[in-house]
């Protein structure tokens, strides 16, 4: 890919597909957490409540863009930052139930200062009861991805868990990968690995990033002075059990593509054993 000169401006891409009341929070929290003029592209996967149409339609900073379909996440958010102009260098991709905290996002572009390797860039993310949800974490091992499918249902204290979630206390440093639900990168980072990977529907895609952006060379850095908080998951809540699966169909994507061969083959069929196993636990039929 031929690299392409950005400018410095600010853009924020959202995939909507159909996210009801939380999209205009979304955008309004979004207007005090940077001082930079904003473009936010909602780059919509086929949204039937004509919310995003509504938002846009009533912002100026804001645009409306169909996807053609429901590309997913990774899909969804390739075409918003494709629609972005050349001015664009900053890239914030974020969910549209995210809150953000005043000052958040101008917290993370000052981060780069200190990290000039640094590709993506993580807030401190809460849940609403003002949890703090583990949103750096390790890459998942075949090790790790198998214990943790097969105990963190029934023990939600194991190693595997504890160590692929990485929960401690919040400090700036790199991680291996960030959570998709909210960050900041260099366009040109994510223009050197070619965004994401538009295999995963929903769910890993942001592993899968994370990890294809540090063997480009860059970092992925968690900034927990800037603070979010993810609302929820509105557009999926309707249909979880489907989620549930399309998430471990995911997780089964991510390790078998990077342990291929012979040798590999009894640990991708007990991996496979395992995730389905836990999806059968986890829904309800």
């Amino acid at each position: 890919m031929a690299r392409v000169n950005y400018g410095d401006g600010l853009g924020v891409v959202t995939v909507t597909y159909s996210p009801g009341e939380t999209l205009a929070p979304f955008v309004d929290t979004l207007a005090k957490a940077t001082t930079r003029p904003v473009q936010v592209i909602l780059a919509d996967n086929g949204s039937t409540d004509g919310v995003p149409e509504q938002v846009a339609a009533e912002r100026e900073h804001v645009r409306f863009v169909p996807t053609g379909g429901n590309l997913g996440y990774g899909g969804g958010a390739n075409r918003g930052v494709e629609a972005l102009g050349r001015d664009v260098g900053w890239v914030l991709i974020s969910n549209p139930d995210i809150e953000f905290a005043p000052g958040s996002v101008d917290t993370l572009i000052e981060a780069a200062d200190r990290w000039p390797r640094g590709g993506m860039f993580g807030p401190l993310i809460r849940e609403p009861n003002g949890e703090v949800y583990p949103s750096a974490r390790l890459l998942p091992s075949l090790g790790r991805g198998l214990g943790h499918a097969l105990f963190a249902v029934v023990w939600k204290s194991n190693p595997w868990t504890r160590a692929y979630r990485q929960e401690q206390t919040p400090v700036e440093r790199a991680a291996e990968w960030l959570s998709g639900s909210c960050f900041l990168m260099r366009r040109e980072a994510f223009d050197s690995v070619k965004g994401f990977d538009e295999r995963y529907f929903m769910y890993f895609e942001d592993v899968d990033l994370g990890d294809r952006v540090a063997k480009a060379g860059w970092q992925n850095v968690y900034v927990p002075d800037a603070e979010v908080t993810h609302i929820g998951g509105h557009s999926t809540a309707r249909s979880s059990d489907r989620m549930l699966r399309e998430h471990h169909r995911s997780a089964y994507l991510y390790l078998a593509d990077r342990h291929q061969g012979v040798l590999w083959a009894p640990f991708r069929l007990l991996l496979k054993a395992g995730l389905t196993l836990r999806v059968k636990l986890l829904t309800r039929g």
